[in-house]
């Protein structure tokens, strides 16, 4: 018994060590919501590039991720759906399995940012931003880790904000939402740790997309930047790379971790 009881750890050893130190995801198949652009479409590519087959999860199909990842050689899928339908939510996980037999990874980046003071707070806000960020995520988060469960672990990777960590000004709905999503990593991870399946966050602050930049290379912009150490925004390749680490073997002892990538501005 004693003899079984080493050979068994020198296997566990062997798996949980010798990982691929490249971050390979060769052989994965991860959905990703919220892939046709911004940090969704980043994400997506370099899955991709490190070995992925690819389902882009969103309200419309983007033609530039489909080219992307086909041409270099990856298998792409793309569904249409609303994260707030729950038909679109199983329809998209019964899709993956049968065009590639399992899920690997999903990463929930699909989300909405409207922002108002709290004093002129609306219903229509806070209904539609807890309906996609907070509940669509979760929803999808369930439908895929089941699968995960029967087909024996996976790696959930949920795109929570800094909003969810500090608050901030005018972010009440977003804000809420982002910290149910940081604490909804936790609660799945506590309980399916133990069938293999990792749930993380990553907590980004302000991402240099097309419409981040729209919004932050200003002078409202140059203020903000003063008040963060690094005294830097984030690009959306930045945020790329902390998913690709999390699904990779690599990241195996990461479960219910929130990797916060803000320059240092939620820790004053």
């Amino acid at each position: 018994m004693e003899n079984n009881s080493i050979k068994d750890n020198s296997i566990n050893e062997n798996k949980y060590r010798n990982f691929n130190e490249d971050f390979s995801l060769e052989g994965k198949t991860a959905i990703v919501t919220g892939a046709s652009n911004g940090i969704g479409i980043e994400i997506a590519k370099m899955f991709a590039r490190k070995g992925a087959d690819i389902v882009s999860f969103d309200l419309k199909a983007s033609e530039e991720l489909k080219e992307y990842v086909e041409g270099l050689g990856r298998k792409f899928l793309s569904y249409v759906g609303d994260l707030t339908v729950t038909a679109d939510i199983q329809g998209v996980v019964d899709a993956a399995i049968e065009a590639f037999g399992k899920i690997d990874v999903l990463v929930n980046c699909a989300g909405i940012g409207f922002l108002e003071m709290a004093s002129e707070s609306t219903e229509k806000v806070w209904d539609m931003t807890i309906a996609v960020n907070l509940t669509g995520s979760t929803r999808m988060a369930l439908a895929v880790g089941k699968t995960m469960i029967a087909n024996g672990g996976g790696s959930i990777i949920n795109i929570a904000s800094q909003a969810g960590v500090v608050a901030l000004e005018r972010h009440l709905a977003y804000g809420t939402a982002k910290a149910g999503i940081i604490q909804m990593t936790k609660q799945l991870a506590v309980e399916w740790g133990q069938y293999n399946v990792r749930i993380n966050a990553i907590s980004p602050a302000v991402i240099l997309t097309q419409m981040g930049a729209m919004n932050w290379n200003n002078e409202k912009g140059e203020a903000f930047k003063k008040i963060i150490p690094s005294r830097r925004f984030g690009y959306p390749e930045e945020v790329a790379a902390c998913a690709v680490y999390l699904a990779s073997d690599a990241a195996s002892l990461f479960n219910g971790a929130n990797l916060v990538l803000d320059g240092g501005f939620t820790i004053e």
